[in-house]
């Protein structure tokens, strides 16, 4: 079992940053790719970006390329989303989730999800 618990998410303006966190509760955290994703009222789930057990692989959602960086410490059980040039239409609640790295590249549900946090960009 993976338990995932998400932090740093809140109110910011348009332009600004947020860093948000995913702390891992099981050692097999490093064993495991690891992804984010959003939904935002009224819309479906939708993949944010994703990194690969050690973390040499990345990908992101066309909509984030170039503005969201993910990384991850395995030494501390954490993901990370750096979120920067946040824009209104990147309101939504924010999940990290937990699955192989073939699992969520083709966007297919991941085994463990986190109860996500809300991101709120005004304009």
């Amino acid at each position: 079992q993976v338990q995932l618990v998400e932090s740093g998410g809140g109110l910011v303006q348009a332009g600004g940053s947020l860093r948000l966190s995913c702390a891992a509760s099981a050692r097999t955290f490093s064993r495991y790719a690891m992804g984010w994703f959003r939904q935002a009222p009224g819309k479906e789930r939708e993949f944010v970006a994703l990194i690969s057990w050690i973390g040499g692989s990345t990908n992101y959602a066309d909509s984030v390329k170039g503005r969201f960086t993910i990384s991850r410490d395995n030494a501390k059980n954490t993901l990370y989303l750096q979120m920067n040039s946040l824009k209104p239409e990147d309101t939504a609640v924010y999940y990290c989730a937990a699955a192989q790295y073939e699992t969520l590249l083709h966007r297919h549900r991941p085994d463990y999800w986190g109860q996500g946090t809300q991101v709120t960009v005004s304009s």
